[in-house]
């Protein structure tokens, strides 16, 4: 049996004997979870659903990836062929095998990161940008600094393999993959289910490492990633009417349990809440008299069956629940007005003006004096 029959044979039994299993949850109730951090957020707005140690800094493992692959595409050309090193070749863990001195487009090399969690793609899509891991990990910090906001990450490589410098928030997780979520290429690569692979050390199809895609309904990517040091990490993101939706879970004890809390977080997304929009020709008014508007159109998540008021606090519009809870901050424009009587006033006496200069220019050049 050859090696890509065996691999297939062997994911095709993982799926059949999968130990995941969704916990549904009843709707409103925040559900229970093993992992020791998770955030739930709502794709489109950033808005925060739910959270647990959230902010406390963890180990990510592979969904460090998620970091790399939207780096090489948003800032490299996809079709550019990078030389393979031999310090890529010898990357520990997951691989797609690539061989020294191998050529592979950027864009194959992104796919065998995302697709199938290749460590050497890690380390060679670094080294295409950067002279050293370490030059790319610096990079790193300030990209997700600088383009996306986040602030208590630090990344050492751009794989994921265990350093004890290298950390994330689920928060900052959460936030990154907005981010990366939003690049339709990005999107449609970790959506991926299976991709034919053909390199010189390894033709075969690859699998999607994210169990999800083929067991929850709705799911469209992202990353799953595990060390013994970061225990199981997964980031996912699902859309069920009109609602998309990121959950992140970090250190879960099992793999089985990782992709347990996810389904928890997004049966409870989904039950919980539902779909309001505001348009961006709304007008809102402070206690001052003060007017202002959104910059877009605004799509948020309410509980189902929930009423909420919104407040103008210092050009933020604050949406709250019945119990004080705040669902969303969002920045508003202040509507400068005009006093229209002056303005129409002014253009009258300019367009008289230029009337009566113009007659007086006529009856001059009808006699010839001007």
């Amino acid at each position: 049996m050859n090696k890509k029959v065996k691999l297939t044979f062997l994911f095709a039994v993982l799926l059949i004997f999968s130990p995941y299993t969704t916990v549904l949850s009843h709707s409103g109730d925040e559900p229970i979870l093993s992992s020791e951090a998770a955030i739930l957020i709502d794709a489109s707005s950033g808005q925060i659903l739910y959270e647990k140690n959230s902010k406390i800094r963890m180990y990510p493992a592979s969904i460090t990836k998620i970091v790399t692959g939207i780096m090489a595409i948003e800032q490299g050309n996809l079709d550019d062929v990078v030389t393979v090193s031999q310090e890529a070749t010898e990357v520990h863990g997951t691989s797609v095998y690539l061989l020294e001195n191998e050529k592979v487009k950027l864009k194959q090399l992104v796919q065998g990161l995302l697709i199938n969690s290749g460590n050497d793609a890690g380390t060679a899509i670094a080294e295409y940008f950067s002279n050293s891991e370490r030059d790319f990990a610096t990079w790193m910090n300030d990209y997700v600094k600088t383009e996306i906001g986040v602030n208590d990450s630090n990344f050492t490589n751009p794989h994921g393999l265990f350093d004890e410098n290298h950390y994330t928030t689920a928060y900052d997780m959460a936030q990154i993959s907005q981010y990366a979520m939003k690049n339709n290429l990005f999107k449609d690569i970790v959506g991926t289910k299976e991709l034919e692979w053909n390199g010189e050390g390894w033709q075969t199809t690859l699998y999607n490492h994210h169990r999800m895609l083929w067991d929850y309904e709705g799911v469209t990517g992202i990353k799953n990633g595990f060390t013994p040091q970061s225990g199981f990490t997964l980031v996912t993101s699902a859309t069920r009417n009109n609602i998309d939706l990121i959950a992140v879970t970090l250190k879960a004890p099992s793999s089985q349990q990782a992709y347990q809390d996810t389904g928890a977080l997004l049966d409870y997304g989904f039950d919980t809440y539902s779909v309001e929009t505001l348009s961006n020709d709304t007008l809102f008014e402070d206690e001052a008299g003060t007017e202002y508007k959104l910059n877009d159109n605004l799509s948020y998540l309410v509980p189902k069956n929930t009423e909420v008021t919104k407040e103008i606090r210092n050009g933020l519009l604050v949406i709250k629940q019945q119990d004080g809870s705040i669902l969303l901050k969002e920045d508003l424009n202040q509507v400068v007005k005009i006093d229209e009587q002056k303005e129409v006033a002014q253009s009258s006496v300019k367009d008289l003006s230029k009337s009566d200069n113009n007659w007086i220019q006529q009856i001059l050049q009808f006699f010839n004096i001007f």
